[in-house]
């Protein structure tokens, strides 16, 4: 499975005429754009149709965790607006896992997020009350692809494993991606850079703030793009 542009641009934003002047600079730079809460609880299906209109590789990342039946019938919802990925969340369990792997969804992989970057060892021990990191989102990356799902979320630092469990063909999408760590404030515990990422086994990398809230997101887009090639 090989794919020319790897990075998904976040858009994590509540300003909808900045995010929309970003989408016009970096459309044709980027592999797709990322909507997450924020965007999408501000400006919803206006804001996402409007985004749609200049790009419509669009990862809608809602991570979707409720019954079986209440998150099936979100997805079909989701299906209608034709994001070329959306998410839900792994820990939901087989019954919710395989209800969102429904024959006839052609355009929209559904991706399962493992364990969020912003958790750390010491927090999945509380909330998981398990010791390895590494195994747990293995198992949840297996659990991921036994029940029909179309890849995972991960950090980068969880590539490598679950690159060897799931085979070539799963997809594989990795935020915390960080330049230089050149954020101020990072709320991501697992990070890694992009060229290091992409070699452990991701995909795609889920890169926001490091471009958007450069001086010049064009330049840092095409300088992380160069360094993958």
């Amino acid at each position: 499975m090989t794919f020319h542009k790897k990075v998904i641009v976040a858009l994590d934003s509540n300003n909808l005429n900045k995010t929309l002047k970003i989408v016009k600079t970096l459309k044709k730079d980027v592999y797709a754009f990322k909507i997450g809460y924020e965007f999408f609880f501000n400006f919803g299906l206006t804001g996402y149709k409007k985004i749609y209109s200049i790009c419509p590789k669009i990862f809608l990342d809602l991570k979707l965790h409720d019954i079986p039946n209440t998150v099936k019938n979100g997805l079909k919802a989701i299906i209608k607006i034709k994001p070329i990925f959306t998410t839900i969340h792994i820990s939901g369990g087989d019954n919710m896992t395989k209800a969102c792997s429904f024959k006839g969804n052609k355009s929209t992989k559904v991706i399962g997020v493992s364990i969020l970057t912003s958790m750390d060892n010491k927090q999945v021990k509380k909330y998981y009350n398990q010791n390895n990191l590494h195994s747990l989102v293995k198992k949840f990356a297996n659990f991921a692809k036994k029940n029909g799902l179309d890849g995972v979320v991960c950090s980068p630092k969880e590539i490598k494993y679950i690159r060897r469990e799931v085979g070539k063909n799963f997809i594989i999408i990795t935020p915390g991606i960080r330049i230089n760590n050149n954020v101020k404030s990072d709320d991501q515990k697992r990070v890694e850079n992009p060229k290091k990422a992409i070699d452990l086994g991701a995909n795609f990398l889920v890169i926001g703030r490091p471009i958007t809230e450069s001086n010049n997101p064009l330049k840092v887009l095409r300088d992380i793009n160069k360094s993958l090639s």
